[in-house]
């Protein structure tokens, strides 16, 4: 079973969000939307499974380092873990701030900056790909000495840390505020505006902030997102945007100098001939309007129902993902990946995506059938799974039919 925080907290995180709905319904304030909530958590449920595989970067070369070039054996005691923990944080500030600084790490970090909204939902919309690109900056702490374990446990902590940030229902925090990463603060960071761009990369201590002149007070309420928006509700396109994007760019770039300051200097940076560095527009808050879809109510149940399994099966993979061989574990991240991402072409009601949950609904009821024959689970297993491949296949069916006829009664009354 696996004992990292972040995973063992996931209840404790969709408790937390309940609670937030709850405030959202008494207070009247539209917090949260369907499609960008499940968007954000697709978003860390891909990034939490092909972290199963990306770990051995983060982790490998940490165990590594520490194995054959660490200086020291750092004891386990409480001084250490305190020191350990401000160390980790520290290091956090900078690979965050990298992050926002160099166009190539943004690429793994612009995910978690997408959503329009700001709540709770929020802080588990990760990128699947930002570990490529700041593993290395706490390897110094493997050369100094602190064991692996301690390290992953201490990072794991700094990680569960932030999650309660993400709210805009927590206003500012008194003395708090001076040394601690709050919701103020972290609302600053999600921020669009050309002032709250780039600004409180702390994790935990918002002292790195104040120290080294990136710390902005919140002052006008932000608007959330980014300044190229995403536009689109499937995880693995929001993943891949920022890199398909700068692919687009680097061919046109001329000149080997020029393609590696695209890279690595600031996103907006552009050589002199394409109009050199653009930097972040100011905000029209009266032109400005969110992505949104509108789907209908049905699908809308249809995508939760979905959902909800996928999360169960989701949770059930990363407790047990120890005891699975690889090609098993390719083939349940495969296909959770590929729920999550049909669900948010669903939220899009993209053409193509009616015959592609119909392909998605029978592999993966295949999938289920043969893992119970495989381990030869009791045979009330493989009802259920044919159970949900005649539920899903007919509620689909029914969806297509009733989304069909819509559109052809609108074209109808449109012509």
């Amino acid at each position: 079973m696996d004992i990292n925080p972040i995973v063992l907290s996931i209840p404790i995180y969709f408790l937390l969000i309940g609670i937030e709905l709850i405030v959202q319904q008494f207070s009247k304030r539209k917090l949260y939307r369907l499609n960008d909530a499940v968007t954000n958590i697709s978003c860390g449920i891909t990034q939490q499974l092909t972290g199963v595989f990306l770990k051995v970067v983060g982790v490998g070369v940490y165990v590594v380092l520490y194995e054959n070039f660490a200086l020291l054996r750092i004891p386990a005691n409480w001084l250490t873990f305190i020191i350990l923990f401000m160390a980790v944080d520290f290091l956090y500030y900078w690979a965050h701030r990298m992050s926002h600084e160099i166009n190539l790490f943004w690429g793994g970090h612009v995910v978690h900056h997408q959503s329009e909204d700001y709540n709770l939902s929020v802080a588990l919309r990760q990128g699947s790909f930002q570990i490529l690109w700041t593993f290395m900056f706490n390897l110094p702490l493997a050369i100094i000495g602190f064991d692996p374990v301690n390290f992953v446990f201490v990072s794991a902590l700094v990680t569960v840390y932030q999650f309660w940030i993400h709210t805009e229902t927590i206003g500012k925090l008194g003395f708090l505020e001076l040394f601690m990463n709050t919701p103020s603060h972290h609302r600053v960071h999600h921020g669009r505006d050309p002032k709250y761009i780039d600004k409180n990369h702390a994790g935990v201590f918002i002292i790195w902030d104040r120290m080294f002149g990136t710390f902005q007070e919140e002052e006008e309420k932000p608007t959330y997102g980014i300044t190229k928006p995403v536009n689109s509700w499937n995880p693995v396109w929001v993943n891949l945007d920022h890199y398909i994007w700068m692919w687009g760019y680097l061919r046109k770039i001329s000149g080997l100098k020029n393609k590696l300051k695209f890279l690595f200097y600031k996103p907006g940076w552009f050589p002199k001939e394409m109009g050199g560095y653009q930097a972040a527009p100011e905000v029209d808050k009266d032109a400005y309007k969110k992505f949104d879809t509108l789907s209908p109510t049905p699908l809308n149940l249809y995508v939760l129902f979905q959902y909800a399994l996928a999360l169960g099966a989701t949770a059930f993979f990363l407790f047990q993902q120890e005891g699975f061989s690889t090609w098993e574990k390719v083939a349940f991240v495969s296909a959770l990946i590929f729920t999550v991402s049909n669900c948010g072409a669903l939220f899009e009601m993209k053409n193509w995506v009616w015959i592609l949950e119909k392909v998605r609904i029978t592999v993966i009821s295949a999938f289920i059938i043969a893992f119970c024959y495989y381990f030869g689970l009791n045979f009330w297993f493989i009802i259920g799974a044919i159970a949900y491949f005649a539920t899903s296949m007919g509620w689909m069916i029914l969806l297509n039919l009733s989304v069909n006829k819509s559109q052809s009664l609108i074209a109808v009354k449109e012509s």
